[in-house]
């Protein structure tokens, strides 16, 4: 089985991302790129530099409430991000609270048959087990494709996201944990079931996030004779 990799672009303009990304599509499976790092009338052109390679790139466009980057208003960003839509990315990235406030962008997404990877985040803990499942239940009404992570502050954190993987059912599941508490998770996840995980080209963009070549390295790694 191959264990696959999603590097992870923040770049804060077009160019820097059209750069990044041919970099990156070298070394690893898959690339997110995070669209909120651009002032937003920059999107569209960085959209039609990257539209060849969009079948494998997970697009992002995350709100400052989010742990994102994108600071205008948020009629501006579902625009933004039914643009990204017509695009068909390879997965377009949607927080989980975004799709339950607004179900007519959901109803958009559903129209345009866009693969939709749903997400939530917790960055100050991770909460309990139940609630985790009850989330990720609620999640998948959305898509199959289920994106959940928390922020770790002790290994038991980082165990109880992995666990999730026991009960995944017919999902698609990404989960792990942040932080350095975390960081392990990042690689359990792909042997138990993760579609890939997140790296980084170089300087992380998100807490407790590998390299690619760190990934590489320990997921090749061979038992000496």
């Amino acid at each position: 089985m191959k264990y696959k990799t999603c590097i992870s672009i923040g770049e804060n303009s077009p160019k820097k991302i059209k750069n990044k990304l041919k970099d990156s599509l070298k070394k690893s499976d898959y690339v997110e790129v995070r669209l909120d790092f651009l002032k937003a009338k920059e999107i569209p052109d960085t959209l039609e530099i990257i539209k060849t390679d969009l079948k494998k790139i997970v697009c992002t466009l995350r709100p400052k409430n989010e742990g994102g980057k994108f600071t205008g208003s948020e009629k501006e960003r579902i625009a933004i991000l039914k643009l990204i839509a017509e695009y068909n990315p390879f997965l377009l990235d949607v927080e989980f609270n975004t799709l339950n406030k607004n179900k007519e962008l959901s109803k958009y997404l559903k129209s345009t048959k866009t693969k939709l990877l749903v997400s939530w985040h917790d960055f100050q803990k991770t909460p309990k087990t139940t609630e985790l499942r009850n989330k990720i239940k609620k999640m998948s009404k959305f898509s199959n494709n289920v994106k959940i992570v928390s922020t770790a502050k002790s290994v038991d954190d980082a165990t109880r996201m992995l666990e999730l993987y026991d009960k995944k059912g017919k999902n698609n599941l990404i989960s792990f944990a942040m932080g350095d508490a975390g960081k392990i998770s990042r690689i359990l996840c792909l042997y138990l079931g993760s579609p890939y995980t997140y790296v980084s080209l170089g300087k992380a963009v998100a807490p407790g996030q590998f390299s690619v070549d760190e990934v590489n390295k320990i997921i090749n790694l061979k038992s000496s004779k």
